[in-house]
């Protein structure tokens, strides 16, 4: 299991150190991973926070042999939620690994309101469908995400802030309620940048004293459409911001061959990401 720090503000200055399934593990001072990279005996995973992965290896022959573990065994988890379509499957893969699981909304990105709400309704009534307990932000705080975007509305500044703001808001959630842990739908979508999300949970997990929980769920996106579809879920077509639905419509046209309609090229939901933010070679471990 990660390490579970007793005095976060300890850590403030140490590097993140990841093994090669993505698991938290003591953390080092700055120079001694900036060794190790120089070395090539670890990879950066991220720069802000330093985040380096180690190259661990293990006895796959003891691993098939074993019996399968379940990490978050004995484990509250909150699990912040994007979207009523990205949590289907994470949801179940959670509870498979053994986590007591609540979920949490809080989206202040997704505009307009009546879409915010709309995606609420949505997660409310799958929550109930399969007795998810859920933690609600009541109020709507678009202002929020605009003040932390403003000047940085580039989708290579814009997605890292939306992802802290989110993130640092259910890790507080988290602490606040006594859960072990926290982690989130977005790890889902192949749409989302999974790397930088992997080192802000991490980052804010040794600030809160929680552990942040990382697998890749991408995994299971044929699973998650094929779930919703059955459920008749909404399947939103833009990630949630104005800039992105903006982004959308443009891919969306440059896509149609000439005498095409809008819905003639095949375009569908997107999940709860921008289409055009998928990172080559962030699939994790």
């Amino acid at each position: 299991m990660p390490r579970n720090p007793s005095s976060p503000a300890s850590f403030e200055t140490r590097a993140i150190v990841l093994d090669a399934t993505g698991q938290q593990l003591t953390p080092c001072l700055p120079d001694k991973a900036r060794r190790l990279l120089a070395r090539g005996r670890a990879t950066l995973i991220s720069e802000q926070p330093l985040v380096i992965q180690l190259p661990l290896t293990a006895d796959l022959r003891a691993r098939r042999t074993a019996p399968a573990k379940r990490p978050g065994r004995g484990l509250r988890l909150l699990l912040h939620v994007c979207c009523g379509p990205c949590s289907t499957y994470t949801i179940r893969r959670l509870r498979e690994q053994g986590f007591e699981v609540a979920g949490f909304w809080y989206n202040p990105n997704v505009q307009p309101l009546a879409e915010h709400e709309r995606r609420r309704e949505c997660v409310r009534i799958y929550a109930e469908s399969v007795e998810l307990p859920m933690l609600w932000s009541e109020q709507y705080e678009l202002s929020t995400y605009q003040r932390a975007v403003a000047g940085r509305e580039a989708r290579n500044e814009r997605c890292p802030v939306c992802y802290r703001v989110r993130l640092q808001r259910t890790a507080m959630v988290a602490r606040r309620e006594g859960f072990d842990a926290f982690t989130t739908t977005l790890l889902i979508s192949p749409h989302q940048q999974q790397g930088l999300i992997r080192g802000i949970g991490v980052e804010l997990a040794l600030q809160h004293g929680l552990q942040f929980y990382f697998e890749n769920l991408r995994r299971g996106w044929a699973e998650r459409g094929k779930m919703a579809r059955e459920r008749g879920l909404y399947r939103q077509t833009y990630c949630g911001c104005a800039y992105s639905e903006r982004e959308a419509r443009a891919g969306q046209a440059l896509s149609r061959t000439p005498g095409d309609q809008p819905g003639d090229s095949g375009e569908g939901e997107k999940g709860c990401a921008c289409h055009s933010e998928l990172v080559a070679g962030q699939t994790g471990k």
